[in-house]
């Protein structure tokens, strides 16, 4: 579900991404994109748990919390990003005809 909503938010990004900015254009919607989707982890907690109880998994420390949902993050990113690259090329394509 998660997925589906941050794919749907790197279209969003991908359509309205101006072209002039290029390829610092697509590193800055990649990187709303991404962390939008890191905070949107972090704030849901571990399976659902309150921070606290979150927290209590990860032995009370917080930057392996962090640690293991950017690496959750990254792993489940490749198709918001897909979504996102195709969007900004079939666009680059369209303005260069």
């Amino acid at each position: 579900m998660l997925v589906g909503i941050m794919t749907g938010l790197a279209a969003i990004a991908g359509v309205f991404a101006p072209l002039r900015w290029g390829v610092i254009g697509f590193l800055a919607a990649a990187a709303l994109v991404y962390a939008a989707f890191f905070v949107t982890l972090c704030l849901r907690g571990f399976e659902g748990l309150p921070l606290e109880e979150s927290l209590l998994l990860f032995e009370g420390s917080t930057s392996a919390y962090l640690g293991f949902n950017a690496q959750v993050a990254y792993r489940a990113f490749a198709f918001p990003l897909l979504v996102l690259a195709a969007i900004f090329i079939f666009r680059q394509h369209r303005a260069a005809a």
